[in-house]
C-alpha cells in the first residue's frame, strides 16, 4: 500500500519547515515547538465545555469535561491525549474530543495527567486510573451513566487507556465498558518490522520513541511492568472490549496489532483496523486528512455500540 497523498504532503510540508528533531530538544523545548492544531480543523459547537480539576495522590489534575446537547445522564469516555507522556495538553486534543462528544453523543472528559520526565511512571498511569475512578464515582454530578465509562487514547494516551483498563480489571474498584485504543504504544521495545520499516521518515521516529520511553520509564525493569507495557501482560483475559486503529506507515503499528491479537486470544471482543496509508498521529488531523475524518466515524460507532451493549448490574 503507498503512503496516502494528503499523509505525503503533509510530510513534505514538515520537512519543507525545518526544525530540529524532537529527540535532540529537551523536554521544555518539544512542548514548546509541536503544535498541530492547524491538521485538527474547526473546533465543534458541543452543549457544554467545563474545565475542572479532580484529586489525584500527592495533588490534583486538570480535566476537561465536553456535554453533548440533550438530557442524559450520557455515556462518558475518559481520553487521554498522546505525546510520549512528555508533551500535549488538553488544547492539543480539543477537536478530536469535540468530534467524538458530538459523534458518539457521549460526555468526553479529557485529562491532563501529569508527565514525564518531571513526573516518571507510574504516575501517569496511576493519574490516569484516578481520573477514570473519579468519573465513575461521581457521574451523577457531571450527568453521566456510571455504568456505561470508556476509556481511550491515541498513542501514549491510548498506551494509558490500555494500563487503566489492567488497573481497573486488577484492582474490581469500578468497571469499565469499552477502551478505544488509537495506535497506542504497547510494548517498551524497538524490534518490530514497523519500527525497521518506518522509524524514520514518516512523522513519529525510532529515535523519538527512544527519547519519549527514556523520559517515561524509572529503569529498565518498569519497561516490562504491564501498565507500561500492556503486551507484557500474562493475562489479558476479562478486559473490555476493544477498538484497536493503527496505520500503515507507523512505528507503533505492529505492536498495537500485536496487543489487538492477544486480547482477542484471551476472549476479549476487539475490532481492529490498520488505516494502510496512514501515519502516526493521523487521528489528531481530521481537518487534513479524509482518513482522519473516517476514522472518527469509526471510533464514534464502536463508542455507541458498547454503550448500547452495555447493562446496568441488576
Amino acid at each position: 500500500m503507498a503512503l496516502d497523498p494528503q499523509a505525503k504532503f503533509i510530510l513534505d510540508q514538515l520537512e519543507a519547515a525545518g526544525g530540529p528533531e524532537m529527540h535532540t530538544l529537551t523536554p521544555e523545548e518539544a512542548r514548546a515547538s509541536i503544535d498541530l492544531s492547524p491538521l485538527a480543523g474547526e473546533p465543534e459547537q458541543v452543549g457544554k465545555v467545563e474545565n475542572r480539576t479532580i484529586p489525584v495522590e500527592g495533588g490534583e489534575i486538570a480535566v476537561r469535561i465536553y456535554t453533548p446537547v440533550g438530557e442524559g445522564p450520557f455515556p462518558a469516555l475518559v481520553y487521554y491525549h498522546g505525546g510520549g507522556w512528555v508533551i500535549g495538553d488538553l488544547d492539543t486534543v480539543d477537536v478530536p474530543c469535540r468530534l467524538l462528544t458530538n459523534q458518539a453523543n457521549c460526555v468526553v472528559v479529557s485529562v491532563d495527567y501529569r508527565m514525564a520526565p518531571e513526573h516518571k511512571f507510574p504516575i501517569p498511569a496511576d493519574d490516569s486510573y484516578a481520573a477514570a475512578k473519579w468519573v465513575a464515582e461521581n457521574a451523577a454530578t457531571i450527568n453521566v451513566d456510571k455504568d456505561r465509562v470508556a476509556v481511550g487514547g491515541d498513542s501514549a494516551g491510548g498506551n494509558l487507556a490500555a494500563a487503566v483498563s489492567l488497573m481497573a480489571r486488577d484492582r474490581g474498584e469500578f468497571s469499565i465498558a469499552f477502551q478505544m485504543l488509537i495506535y497506542p504504544v504497547t510494548n517498551h521495545s524497538f524490534a518490530t518490522p514497523s519500527y525497521l520499516e518506518n522509524g524514520e521518515g514518516y512523522f513519529l521516529t525510532k529515535d523519538s520513541m527512544v527519547w519519549f520511553w527514556n523520559h517515561y520509564l524509572r529503569n529498565e525493569e518498569d519497561g516490562i511492568n504491564p501498565y507500561a507495557s500492556p503486551l507484557q501482560s500474562e493475562d489479558l483475559s476479562g478486559l473490555p472490549p476493544a477498538l484497536v486503529l493503527t496505520a500503515g506507515f507507523d512505528p507503533l503499528r505492529d505492536e498495537g496489532e500485536a496487543y489487538a491479537e492477544r486480547l482477542k486470544e484471551a476472549g476479549v471482543e476487539v475490532e481492529v483496523t490498520r488505516y494502510e496509508g496512514m501515519i502516526h498521529g493521523f487521528f489528531w488531523m481530521p481537518g487534513a486528512l479524509d482518513e482522519g475524518r473516517k476514522s472518527f466515524g469509526q471510533a464514534a460507532e464502536a463508542l455507541k455500540r458498547a454503550f448500547d451493549n452495555t447493562v446496568a448490574p441488576a
